[in-house]
């Protein structure tokens, strides 16, 4: 995972995905854990999205990948969006951020 040595850019584009809910926990996909890696490309105009579901069989799974590449769009319209789904390594309740636990309850 590589959302430690962001870039300043990067990182707004990870607090962008703060906007991103998961609807079935009511918690943002950022606390919940699920974004691995955010890269951007200047020359190629190219965000490239990293990140999990917390399960295989998540019923609003594609409805979370769209809203990823639409908050981004919405403040990166020249930009292509692409958002990769991968299930390694597999998402864990460890992953949740302080501020998810207390969302969460």
């Amino acid at each position: 995972m590589n959302i430690h040595n962001l870039t300043p850019e990067e990182q707004k584009i990870f607090e962008l995905l703060k906007n991103v809910m998961d609807p079935e926990v009511a918690v943002n996909i950022v606390d919940l854990g699920l974004i691995y890696e955010v890269h951007l490309n200047e020359e190629e105009k190219l965000i490239h999205v990293v990140m999990t579901l917390s399960t295989r069989g998540c019923p609003l799974g594609d409805t979370i990948l769209q809203n990823v590449e639409v908050v981004i769009q919405g403040s990166y319209p020249d930009y292509i969006v692409k958002v990769e789904l991968v299930w390694e390594p597999e998402w864990t309740p460890d992953l949740i951020t302080e501020a998810g636990r207390e969302a969460i309850g």
